[in-house]
């Protein structure tokens, strides 16, 4: 095995063929899917990823075992995503289901995250633009750098509507203040 295999993100079904094939009976289905549910959001958390181009993906080790020779199907990962997506775990990005956005953390517990950075370094009161918060120098060593714009925004609206936050301005001058 690779070395990003040893990380402990792989579940142990990873390592039975059977996992790479959607299961006829529906309950094992269903298992099945809440086992890729979980490994998606670890696996996309572990490598920092934000969204995940779909057939993309099915080239990289998050649906393929190389070492079985083994990989989920185009329309059973999408299936896979599709629960996923009704958990409020992804949101696709396109109609053609593509693409989608993966939370590996809610919106909400983002807003907690970003609120104690910026309470930790006596940053209330002050405006920062989005690219500050999700790119800036200071955010380098933090989880939520490089966060993606859309989970960023929904963030941010988690902490406008607590009140420990006011957004302005528009599109790619977007600013905020924390309270």
């Amino acid at each position: 095995m690779t070395s990003s295999l040893t990380t402990g993100i792989y579940p142990d079904l990873y390592k039975f063929p059977p996992f790479f094939s959607r299961q006829p009976n529906e309950s094992s289905w269903a298992a099945q899917c809440s086992v890729w549910h979980a490994f998606i959001l670890e696996y996309s958390r572990a490598h920092k990823q934000w969204q995940l181009d779909v057939t993309d993906a099915l080239e990289t080790d998050l649906f393929w075992n190389k070492r079985l020779n083994r990989r989920l199907k185009l329309k059973d990962a999408v299936e896979v995503l599709d629960y996923m997506a009704l958990e409020g775990s992804i949101e696709w990005v396109d109609s053609a289901k593509s693409s989608a956005i993966v939370y590996w953390r809610k919106p909400e517990d983002w807003a907690n995250i970003i609120y104690n950075w910026i309470e930790t370094t006596g940053q209330k009161n002050s405006v920062l633009t989005l690219y500050e918060i999700s790119n800036g120098e200071l955010t380098i060593s933090q989880e939520f750098h490089g966060v993606h714009p859309i989970i960023l925004r929904k963030t941010l609206a988690a902490l406008v509507k607590r009140g420990a936050a006011q957004v302005f301005g528009s599109d790619d001058e977007m600013g905020v203040k924390f309270f």
